[in-house]
């Protein structure tokens, strides 16, 4: 067990996993603005900071990806982006990015 808390401890000196915890922070922060605005309107809405928080948690992952030289996440996340980078440009283009589809409008 203490090996496994000396390991941990040790990691976080690191500046580089300090920087990949706070990336992965941010990434995680945009499900709990999306369940405060939610919960504030009573139904699911998926607020405009949700995607800007995925892009720039995503881009900070691939940041540090690359500095781990994981393939994984680098690909990943470069790709992720992409989706995330539309929906702030359909957002943009139609400024009423909050309103909900409907399922009629899905199928």
């Amino acid at each position: 067990m203490s090996t496994i808390i000396n390991f941990l401890l040790d990691s976080l000196r690191s500046p580089w996993v300090l920087f990949g915890l706070f990336a992965q922070f941010i990434f995680f922060l945009r499900f709990i603005v999306q369940w405060v605005v939610s919960e504030k309107a009573g139904r699911v809405i998926v607020p405009a900071a949700f995607w800007y928080l995925s892009v720039v948690g995503a881009i900070m992952i691939f940041v540090y990806s690359v500095h781990r030289k994981d393939i994984v996440f680098i690909v990943a996340s470069f790709l992720s982006l992409f989706i995330y980078s539309r929906n702030i440009f359909l957002h943009i283009r139609d400024n009423n990015f909050s309103k909900d589809v409907s399922d009629k409008d899905i199928l």
